[in-house]
């Protein structure tokens, strides 16, 4: 069943069993790391295209480490920070353990990742989350957030978790277009940025 009202940070625990059920059981899981490797090729193929800088990562639920061990691969010398709210995760993985609700660092990161994150955030958290997000980027930002149409139409829900924050993807665009502009395939450019895209790159520029 959809969870349609309020969720509190502590209601959903994110255990060892949550990342085996989505992410590691071959049977379960929502993708595998060479499937997922086709998303970080995507995000490093744009950044790459338009001669972003790339130095500095953020990944925000980092998980079991998709993100971090693509990117080893990709970018060796890159400074990755991955933060979780599971101690789990941060125990097994060495990540940092906080809420991006109530977190944010002083340091600003050329790519900030945010996947599979907000649509566990309660009501009141997550504004914060996102403006905190806001602040800590000096480059391009990667959302995906199940949305209500989502689930009603593309998700398998063999494999994907269900148990989520049911919100339209209206409410999520107009979160974001307080902080940011929409560059398309989930990536964001901070409005406070000069922008150093094309002007038909970009979504909804007057």
């Amino acid at each position: 069943m959809y969870k349609r009202g309020r969720m509190s940070p502590t209601e959903r625990v994110f255990d060892e069993s949550y990342y085996q059920r989505f992410y590691e059981d071959p049977k379960t899981r929502v993708y595998s790391a060479a499937e997922h490797q086709k998303l970080g090729d995507y995000v490093c193929s744009f950044i790459e295209w338009n001669q972003l800088p790339l130095d500095s990562v953020l990944d925000v639920g980092a998980g079991i480490g998709l993100w971090r061990d693509y990117l080893k691969k990709r970018h060796p010398k890159l400074k990755y920070t991955g933060t979780e709210v599971s101690a789990a995760m941060c125990k097994k993985h060495g990540f940092k353990h906080c809420d991006i609700a109530r977190w944010r660092d002083r340091k600003q990161y050329d790519l900030i990742i945010c996947q599979g994150v907000l649509q566990y955030l309660s009501d009141s958290d997550i504004s914060p989350a996102v403006s905190n997000i806001a602040s800590m980027a000096k480059g391009l930002v990667y959302f995906e957030v199940l949305t209500r149409a989502d689930l009603r139409d593309r998700a398998d829900l063999d494999r994907t978790d269900a148990n989520v924050v049911v919100r339209n993807g209206s409410y999520y665009r107009g979160l974001f277009a307080k902080h940011f502009i929409a560059v398309g395939g989930g990536l964001h450019w901070p409005k406070d940025l000069e922008l150093p895209f094309w002007e038909l790159d970009v979504a909804g520029i007057k």
